[in-house]
């Protein structure tokens, strides 16, 4: 399946496709068995289901592609509304990111109907995947927010971490938000050790990965330890250690899918102790 994006459908395309159809944070699939997918409808109004507002994202396998919020959930025979969140997995890599996708520019239009800074209601901007204010001439364009990943590694040890918002008994690598002026590499030594109060070295980049939750963009990194003591941010870090890969498969740890289960896996493999990329200064 080959998702290409576009903004406005072409000349006399219908709206017969792959329908992304939200309520709040939920998605509307359909599930035949254990095959769970997103309905290629031609009208969802056809179901009983109206769109409040309807975005064009572009083909999939030459289908149409749209996303819209719905104002009830409800079942609709086979289909069902289900959180985003629990369908990583379960739903195909190619629909789950363009139903990511979709989360976005859902979330994106219904945020931005009124002008943050006067308050007259937007309008579209033709070509683009923007809204303009005619009072005040603010654009708004889809939000996303960067956030550095890292799997940082010692003596053939990985550095994992529990976060206060974890369940017991997970754990995951490093991750945090990258603050305004900074560069994804300052950020990464700024977040371990601001987690974890140890320093690193040859960082170099991973891998990215779009995190709808609501509209992030994970950008994983390795590193090697390079000095300090493990002191845990308190009001973030409820346990953090250096683990081996016997200690790491009997952990529970994210799900496959996700970047941060990519870079523990690569790590052990042997790609968290020499992973290709550019070395990149503090």
């Amino acid at each position: 399946m080959r998702f290409v994006p576009a903004v406005e459908p072409p000349p006399g395309a219908g709206p017969a496709g792959w329908w992304f159809l939200f309520h709040g944070d939920r998605l509307l699939v359909e599930a035949r068995g254990d095959a769970v997918s997103t309905p290629r409808w031609a009208d969802p109004e056809e179901r009983g289901l109206r769109p409040l507002r309807t975005q064009y994202l572009g083909t999939l396998d030459d289908g149409p592609c749209y996303a819209a919020e719905v104002s009830g959930p409800g079942e609709h025979g086979e289909a069902s509304f289900r959180s985003l969140r629990s369908l990583l997995g379960v739903l195909p890599d190619e629909l789950f990111s363009v139903a990511g996708r979709a989360f976005q520019v859902v979330d994106w239009d219904r945020s931005s109907r009124y002008c943050g800074k006067c308050g007259v209601r937007t309008r579209p901007v033709d070509g683009e995947r923007a809204k303009a204010c005619p009072g005040c001439g603010l654009h708004f364009f889809p939000r996303v927010s960067p956030a550095v990943i890292v799997a940082v590694a010692k003596d053939r040890k990985l550095l994992l971490a529990r976060s206060l918002r974890f369940p017991p008994s997970f754990h995951s690598v490093l991750a945090g938000f990258v603050e305004p002026g900074e560069t994804f590499e300052e950020c990464v030594h700024r977040e371990v050790g601001e987690e974890v109060g140890v320093t690193v070295r040859d960082v170099r980049y991973f891998g990215s990965q779009p995190w709808p939750f609501p509209h992030s963009l994970m950008v994983g990194f390795t590193a090697e330890y390079a000095g300090g003591e493990l002191v845990l941010e308190e009001k973030e870090i409820a346990d953090a250690g250096w683990f081996g890969p016997e200690e790491i498969a009997a952990m529970q740890i994210p799900r496959r899918g996700t970047i941060a289960r990519r870079l523990i896996d690569g790590f052990l493999a042997g790609e968290g102790r020499r992973s290709p990329g550019t070395s990149a200064a503090p």
